[in-house]
């Protein structure tokens, strides 16, 4: 049976630099289009924390050692990152629908997603981005430039940036149309370029949304059947890389909640998936949320592994 799904698709799977996220994207997009020629309607959603951090790095770089290179703010890295992940997504796409004899297309939306700017997020800036460090060099970094750093998951230090919640999707009446016409569509990427308003205009903002959290939103506002986080793991586990660890097959929301209150979950990673499946699963009718590797999609969507996430 088809369903229409909604895959949030991680920043860190499609690698550090343009070279080698041309041949992660190859390796995503045939495993994706294989949900597709089963008759299942997918849209995209993807993160951006690598790229929008190289991004950011190397405009500061060059803004800070050339007087005639402007400095460019994060929220217009975000909007190159959009650009540059889904211009090799749709490339990647359309030449595996060419060779699977798919009859689709892939396009990517600039996506604007609206953000409050009371959110409390911007005092206090939780999201990852860029490359990881030692936490020497972190500490070293923090002292010269004033940025904040937090240990991600144990895989190094990284630089965190405001992540408020997103509110609404400006572009979503396009996506509609552009999913009711057959297209499989790009979306939401790096979360969306966040946006508030100011005397009645939309106006950007430095901050980078959460991708699970906007992937979440999309599918409550297209009446999706399956939220699908794919990551770097094929299940969730409480008590993670401990002795006594344990994958969960299944996890209802009161489970869930409670889980998160014992901060069995990072800050960094795992946490904000959780937190978008609660929202998806418990607003939504009768959909529920999956989180796995990418690699796993589709047993998972068969229920063979991964975390399904119930009411």
């Amino acid at each position: 049976m088809s369903q229409k799904i909604v895959i949030a698709l991680g920043g860190n799977a499609l690698g550090n630099n343009p070279i080698e996220q041309l041949k992660k994207v190859k390796i995503a997009t045939d495993i994706i289009s294989d949900l597709i020629k089963e008759g299942n309607d997918v849209v995209i959603g993807h993160g951006n924390g690598p790229q929008v951090g190289m991004i950011k790095l190397a405009m500061d770089y060059s803004s800070n050692s050339d007087e005639k290179t402007p400095s460019m703010p994060l929220v217009e890295c975000g909007a190159m990152s959009q650009g540059y992940i889904g211009y090799h997504l749709q490339q990647a796409f359309n030449a595996s629908f060419s060779e699977k004899n798919i009859e689709k297309t892939a396009i990517s939306v600039i996506t604007q997603v609206e953000v409050s700017k009371e959110d409390k997020a911007f005092e206090n800036p939780t999201k990852p981005v860029g490359m990881f460090y030692t936490k020497e060099k972190a500490q070293e970094l923090q002292r010269e430039k004033g940025f904040k750093f937090i240990e991600d998951a144990g895989r190094g230090y990284r630089k965190v940036v405001p992540s408020p919640k997103p509110l609404k999707i400006v572009e979503l009446d396009a996506i509609k149309k552009m999913i009711d016409q057959g297209l499989i569509v790009i979306t939401v990427g790096g979360g969306g370029i966040p946006v508030v308003k100011e005397n009645k205009k939309l106006v950007g903002i430095d901050a980078v949304i959460d991708k699970d959290k906007s992937s979440s939103k999309l599918a409550l506002d297209l009446d999706a059947d399956v939220l699908l986080i794919l990551t770097a793991v094929d299940k969730v586990y409480i008590n993670f890389n401990k002795e006594n660890q344990k994958a969960l097959d299944k996890l209802n929301i009161k489970d869930a909640k409670k889980y998160m209150l014992e901060g069995q979950f990072a800050k960094g990673s795992m946490l904000p998936k959780i937190e978008a499946c609660i929202d998806f699963v418990e607003k939504s009718k009768n959909s529920y949320a999956i989180i796995t590797s990418l690699e796993k999609a589709m047993d998972a969507l068969k229920g063979l592994t991964g975390t399904k996430i119930i009411k």
